[in-house]
């Protein structure tokens, strides 16, 4: 009779290790068929972790908003309402505390606000984008000649959005996924 107990135990353990993992892909796989796409600007640095491996660390160039609501703490979290630019490129509407009833948002965290300014500095959760370790140092230089290139907009991180959950998808350089850039 225990070595039933045992074995049941054993598969219900088994069963869990399998559908955590299996619910985290499905649920980015899920946003990134039926989600929104983004283009989020951005200016990377090149970072070494012995446990995440090589990666590039990614600020956007939406990085703030505009808004008279004062009472905000730091790490708190915020609703960022965003829509496309002239350009096509993401742009910060306003911030709430709550999930906005409409129009497509993404989920940050509050970095500080300048009363002064009215202006409230939020970070987005998707600025770790992962390369092969042989191509991230690539990538990175090849970003940082990009940047000073004379032609704007030419480095954009592409974001899926759904009901503020985002996924980073790829690292764009003059149209060209950064992996296909640096090998060229």
């Amino acid at each position: 009779m225990k070595r039933k107990h045992i074995f049941i135990l054993f598969i219900l353990v088994a069963i869990a290790q399998i559908a955590v993992p299996a619910q985290m892909i499905f649920g980015r796989e899920s946003i990134l068929k039926s989600g929104t796409a983004f283009k989020f600007k951005t200016e990377p640095v090149d970072p070494s972790d012995p446990f995440k491996g090589k990666y590039i660390i990614l600020s956007y160039d939406v990085d703030n908003v505009k808004t008279d609501d004062k009472d905000w703490q730091r790490q708190q979290d915020v609703y960022i309402s965003i829509a496309n630019d002239s350009l096509g490129f993401v742009k910060a509407i306003s911030a709430s505390i709550e999930i906005p009833k409409v129009g497509d948002f993404v989920k940050a965290n509050v970095n500080w606000y300048s009363e002064r300014d009215n202006i409230l500095r939020f970070s987005l959760p998707f600025n770790e984008f992962y390369m092969e370790e042989t191509k991230a140092y690539d990538a990175e230089l090849a970003h940082r000649k990009a940047q000073r290139d004379s032609l704007p907009n030419n480095t954009y991180a592409l974001v899926y959005i759904k009901n503020g959950d985002a996924v980073l998808n790829n690292v764009f350089i003059n149209e060209i996924p950064i992996a296909t850039f640096v090998e060229k």
